[in-house]
């Protein structure tokens, strides 16, 4: 998988620009605020639907621009697709516009079925928040993940969040207008139907994990599931109506990083130091590496922001060696920190 070519326009610091990369490796040189991640921002949308950094999507328009356009041509085992995502502020000119808008060789898609059609892996230092932050980090990443290689796993994640909101509100008119407990059956149900594809497939992400040879060699990724059942939702159903929320399901998962020393497991969350974790992480974005590749057969187009700061050399030394198996984007403030003998074998492109 390729990225050919990237047009960016009104999206962030980027007025007009277009980018042109080889299928190799390309390295993005820049001071900081150059612009180098909002480049990996692009591609990380176009890949996912999301941002990896806004908390808003209005917020990757430039200032005082109406709408921003991110388009690219993408070739593929199956051929070659023009991918293109329309931000706008939900007004151009004046008419009232859909805020995000996305399309596939000129044709509108939904978002469901618009992902997939780029993959590509990211890596930064904003990973290490997956191991010291919270177990929202750590859903959204196993959703991140998933959602660009299983369709299956899209459409029951987008179906699941639409019924829990609906079964929270229908709890809290239980128990605030007295509405009657039956009403909960068909959102039990489709939270039961949903919830089991994603703990499922979740499962299997964390399994393939495990599997791969990893930096230290013994980590290992224990998976916290909230069990979800009929009969724990009836268990539990006296307290969600208190509540006034779902309490248990795939919405409450978690898992941990753990080094494991012959009987014992340490929690690496609670008792790593800064370099466990983030070997740790370097570990498990190398094994979602080869999750994406197997799941799509073929080489997700590798992002790497900046990473080299944060890795020592022996690390550094591990990633040159992965960097040549895809496409790989990089970007960094210091070009002295790539090895020598590998900057001759890259296209550099240089940002003011």
């Amino acid at each position: 998988m390729v990225i050919k070519s990237l047009q960016l326009q009104n999206f962030r610091s980027y007025k007009d620009q277009t980018f042109k990369f080889p299928s190799g490796a390309t390295l993005i040189i820049g001071p900081n605020t150059s612009g180098k991640t909002n480049l990996l921002e692009a591609i990380y949308l176009l890949a996912t639907g999301k941002s990896f950094r806004a908390q808003l999507d209005e917020e990757m328009i430039s200032y005082g621009k109406e709408l921003a356009r991110i388009k690219a041509e993408v070739e593929s085992e199956e051929g070659v697709e023009e991918l293109e995502i329309l931000l706008t502020r939900g007004q151009v000119g004046n008419q009232r516009t859909t805020k995000k808008q996305y399309l596939i060789n000129g044709v509108k898609k939904r978002q469901v079925d618009f992902i997939g059609y780029l993959n590509c892996v990211l890596f930064g230092p904003e990973d290490l928040e997956i191991v010291v932050n919270s177990p929202a980090i750590r859903r959204d990443y196993l959703d991140s993940v998933l959602e660009q290689v299983d369709r299956d796993y899209r459409r029951a994640n987008l179906s699941y969040k639409k019924s829990l909101r609906q079964r929270n509100r229908l709890l809290e008119q239980i128990r605030d207008k007295g509405r009657a407990k039956s009403s909960l059956f068909l959102w039990n149900k489709l939270l039961l139907e949903n919830g089991d594809v994603i703990s499922q497939k979740r499962k299997e992400l964390i399994d393939f994990v495990n599997q791969q040879p990893d930096y230290f060699g013994d980590l290992v990724i224990n998976y916290e599931k909230s069990l979800l059942s009929p009969q724990r939702l009836e268990k539990y159903q006296e307290k969600e109506i208190v509540a006034g929320m779902t309490l248990i399901g795939p919405h409450r998962d978690d898992f941990t990083l753990n080094l494991v020393n012959g009987d014992e497991e340490r929690n690496l969350h609670l008792f790593g130091s800064r370099g466990e974790q983030r070997t740790a992480v370097f570990s498990l974005k190398l094994a979602e590496l080869e999750y994406v590749a197997e799941k799509i057969e073929q080489r997700p187009v590798l992002l790497l922001d900046d990473i080299f700061s944060e890795l020592d050399h022996q690390r550094r030394q591990h990633l040159v060696k992965v960097i040549p198996k895809q496409q790989t984007i990089i970007t960094t403030t210091d070009i002295h920190l790539v090895e020598p003998a590998y900057r001759r074998k890259v296209k550099m492109i240089k940002l003011k």
